[in-house]
């Protein structure tokens, strides 16, 4: 698919690339990463973002250095059928604006990673014969993106066989990660002397995102006595809802040293390299980032994630024998016989780390730009 404007102007202009992702950080850091090895590549091109009004890829992209212009485009609902009978409103005013964008920005190329303004974005460049790329985080492709598939280049994604997604069209090249995870990698006897946590015992890390999970904190509030029994040292990331109230803890606090309790990880190259075994919630940014980091991981899916697609990502994974997973029903039952399993089975955790690795793509950044670029040169 050639668009005649574009060819017209690339050879008297800088590349003009036109980004959208946002409503979570899962879409929009993807989105960044992806921009910033354009820019290393092309210093000079010029980039514009479309977002969703009041959402936090408004104020997150202008701090990543980008411009960004809004929509007036929410999701669905689910909790709340009557608040979307707005939303055809709103979808088709939000075309009518990005196509307007569109139509100003003159983009040579158009790169979306999800979230409610993706949809227009895509699809008003698309209208205009504008190249269309698609890269999806998760193992489920949302039904946003299947729709614009039929008109992309190209589609990425993190795990095979997206269902979905035409074959032909498909990459399996990974999510952009943090730099820093890659580099920022040390010894694992290093880390846990840096972190002042005994090299010689295993320490078992527990992240649940920012705000954090009250599933995971809630298990090791009713889990610590065996804690202690097992000598096991734990990182525990609570995130800033619980925290004030886990660190006064007497519970906690009597276990010293053998707990690490964190609002927030600002360094988790440190934390993964310390770790022995990871305890996560299963999105598609953090199972990323957990397969480069190579460690035995026991997976957690938040089950109110849209589709359920964190549970989807973590089957992925259980497939290949690369994960276990304990679902948020099953954690009083069978959360601490799993995480036993693996603190007394070294082989065990060998084979899950050495499985994990199909699914490691530290270089997905670059080879996604890679592709993007051959495939334009090709048209």
């Amino acid at each position: 698919m050639k668009n005649n404007a574009t060819e017209n102007t690339r050879n008297t202009r800088p590349l003009h690339i036109l980004m959208s992702g946002g409503g979570t950080g899962g879409h929009i850091f993807p989105a960044v990463a992806i921009a910033d090895e354009i820019k290393k590549r092309f210093p000079d091109a010029e980039f514009l973002f479309i977002g969703a009004n009041n959402k936090m890829e408004m104020e997150k992209v202008p701090e990543a250095g980008y411009k960004i212009q809004g929509l007036n485009i929410t999701g669905i609902d689910r909790g709340n059928k009557l608040a979307n009978i707005k939303l055809p409103f709103r979808l088709i005013s939000s075309i009518y604006k990005a196509k307007d964008i569109v139509k100003n920005f003159k983009p040579d190329l158009a790169i979306g990673t999800g979230g409610f303004a993706s949809g227009p974005a895509l699809y008003a460049a698309a209208s205009f014969g504008i190249p269309v790329f698609i890269q999806e985080q998760n193992a489920h492709a949302g039904i946003t993106n299947k729709i614009l598939s039929k008109s992309a280049q190209l589609i990425f994604t993190a795990y095979p066989e997206v269902k979905g997604f035409p074959a032909p069209k498909t990459r399996f090249l990974g999510n952009p990660i943090r730099e820093s995870i890659i580099s920022g990698r040390v010894d694992s006897k290093e880390a846990k002397i840096k972190l002042g946590l005994d090299p010689e015992k295993l320490v078992i890390l527990s992240v649940g995102g920012s705000l954090g999970s009250k599933t995971l904190n809630n298990s090791w509030l009713e889990h610590l006595d065996l804690l202690k029994e097992s000598n096991c040292q734990l990182i525990w990331q609570t995130g800033k809802l619980e925290y004030q109230k886990l660190e006064s803890d007497s519970k906690i606090t009597r276990l010293g040293s053998q707990i690490l309790l964190r609002e927030f990880i600002t360094d988790m190259p440190m934390a993964y390299s310390a770790a022995d075994i990871i305890v996560s919630r299963a999105g598609a940014i953090a199972i990323s980032e957990l397969s480069v980091a190579g460690k035995p991981v026991i997976l957690v899916p938040f089950p109110f994630a849209a589709e359920d697609h964190q549970t989807m990502n973590a089957m992925k994974l259980v497939e290949k024998n690369a994960a276990r997973m304990v679902k948020d029903s099953e954690m009083k039952d069978k959360f601490w016989a799993t995480l036993t399993e693996l603190c007394n089975d070294q082989n065990l955790r060998a084979t899950l780390s050495q499985n994990l690795n199909f699914f490691a793509k530290p270089n997905a950044t670059q080879e996604i730009v890679d592709e993007i670029l051959k495939k334009l040169k090709t048209e």
